[in-house]
């Protein structure tokens, strides 16, 4: 009888131990999951602001394109000479301007 109640004790010790093991990586397994959702999330936002970060770039090249051909621009005469005629009012010798009445 006691072999028969020693063998019941031992099989019920491991059907306990065998059910905190099962209990304790079924945690574990919720506690992955639920990292791993937190981290897609956190990855799916780094991606969106990358994305937005790669426009601003670009943008940023195409402004860097347009100051150079303004740079280039400023630096011609025909620039010159239409600063001078609108800002200053300046004209060649030989031009005739009309100016009309108000």
């Amino acid at each position: 009888m006691k072999k028969v109640i020693s063998l019941r004790k031992k099989r019920k010790a491991r059907r306990t131990g065998l059910g905190l093991i099962a209990v304790i990586v079924l945690m574990v397994c919720g506690i992955v999951s639920y990292n791993r959702q937190e981290l897609d999330k956190a990855n799916a936002k780094s991606a969106a602001r990358i994305a937005e970060l790669k426009d601003d770039v670009k943008k940023e090249k195409e402004q860097a394109k347009d100051i150079q051909k303004m740079q280039a621009y400023v630096q011609t005469k025909k620039y010159i000479e239409e600063m001078a005629w609108e800002k200053l009012g300046l004209v060649y010798k030989d031009e005739i301007i009309f100016k009309a009445e108000e």
